[in-house]
Formats: structure tokens, C-alpha cells, sequence
């Protein structure tokens, strides 16, 4: 089974950017579709994004609508989320997650309905 390892959270002032990424060990990426997932303290896991195998067909959470922008280059085995014009809201653990069914919303389904999640990456936006 692939290992799935996420880069590139950090503090970040409200408005900036950043670029969080999910990787594979190996060159199964291309196969998988991805979602994007993240968990503020004290609150329930929430969907964030879809993007399916090829990168044609993506959804977002209407939180995060025209702010996050999911993108893919399987040649590198690597998802991306662009997190842009970063609210305090936005402070939470992001988690990436793989499987084999693009779902019609970003809705969180529970950890047993994405085949593997990577280690999370932690994203604070304060001033």
C-alpha cells in the first residue's frame, strides 16, 4: 500500500498563501482519487476538496470556494492544495486521502471510506 506524505503547512498571516502537497512513495497517485480533509480543535473532521484521477473533475467545500484550488501532477506522484486569502477559520490539521470513488460533494464519510490518509500537516493563520 502506498505511503501517503503531506508537506507544506506552517503560520501564515490572514490573506497569505500556502501550498500543502500529498505524495506517494511510489507511482500509484495517478490511480487514485484525492480529497482533502482538515480538523480544527474541538471540532469534527470536515471535507475540503475532490479531485478525481486525472485532475478534469475537482469540488470544494462552499467554505473554501474560490479561495482553494486543488491540482494534480501524477508525473511527480503529487496532489496539491493552493490555500489562498487565509481567514483565522482556516486554522485546522490538513489531511489528504486516497481511494477509488469520486463522492458528488466533499462531505466527510468517515476514515474507512478513503482507502489510505496521510500524517496531516498543521496550517495556523494568525496575525
Amino acid at each position: 500500500q502506498p505511503l501517503l506524505v503531506e508537506s507544506g503547512g506552517g503560520l501564515v498571516q490572514p490573506g497569505g498563501s500556502l501550498r500543502l502537497s500529498c505524495a506517494t512513495t511510489d507511482s500509484t497517485m495517478q490511480y487514485y482519487i484525492v480529497g482533502w480533509f482538515r480538523q480544527a480543535p474541538g471540532k469534527e473532521r470536515e471535507g475540503v476538496s475532490i479531485i478525481s484521477t486525472t485532475g478534469t473533475n475537482t469540488n470544494y467545500a462552499d467554505s473554501v470556494k474560490g479561495r482553494f484550488i486543488t491540482s494534480r501532477d501524477n508525473a511527480k506522484n503529487t496532489v496539491y492544495l493552493h490555500l489562498h486569502n487565509l481567514k483565522p477559520e482556516d486554522t485546522a490539521v490538513y489531511y489528504c486521502a486516497v481511494g477509488n470513488q469520486y463522492y458528488p460533494d466533499t462531505k466527510y464519510r468517515g476514515p474507512n471510506s478513503w482507502d489510505h490518509w496521510g500524517q496531516g500537516t498543521q496550517v495556523t493563520v494568525s496575525s
